[in-house]
C-alpha cells in the first residue's frame, strides 16, 4: 500500500542543480501511487518561499497553514526531482485546484499536452 498520494506535501532531501548537496525541504508529490508501489520512488516539485523571485511557472499555495507549511510558499513547477519514497515525510496536502494547475504547468514545461 502506498504511503503517498498525488497532491501530498512532503519534506524530502531535494537535490540542487548548482551544487552537489541535498537540503531537506518541502515538495509536492506529482506522481501517482503506482510509481511508489512499483519502484519505491516519488516524482516531486520543489516548494519554496513566496518571498523568492518568481519564476513564470510558479504556482502559489493559497493556504500555506492548511498545507502544513510555516510561511507563504509557491510550487516551483520547473524544479522536479525523483526521490526515494522512504526519504519522504508527509506534512500536508494541496487543493485539487492547485494540483491541477501544477500538473498543467509541469506538462507544459515537458512539452506534453495534458488533457
Amino acid at each position: 500500500m502506498p504511503a503517498f498520494q498525488q497532491g501530498d506535501i512532503v519534506v524530502v532531501p531535494f537535490p540542487y542543480v548548482d551544487h552537489a548537496t541535498r537540503q531537506r525541504r518541502p515538495a509536492l508529490v506529482l506522481s501517482t501511487p503506482d510509481l511508489e508501489i512499483r519502484h519505491g520512488i516519488l516524482w516531486v516539485a520543489m516548494i519554496t518561499s513566496a518571498e523568492n523571485a518568481a519564476w513564470p511557472s510558479d504556482v502559489a499555495i493559497k493556504d500555506h497553514a492548511a498545507a502544513g507549511l510555516p510561511a507563504a510558499s509557491v510550487i516551483r513547477c520547473a524544479k522536479i526531482a525523483t526521490i526515494d519514497a522512504h526519504d519522504a515525510v508527509r506534512i500536508g496536502a494541496t487543493t485539487k485546484r492547485t494540483l491541477t494547475e501544477v500538473v498543467r504547468k509541469t506538462a507544459r514545461q515537458l512539452g506534453i499536452r495534458a488533457g
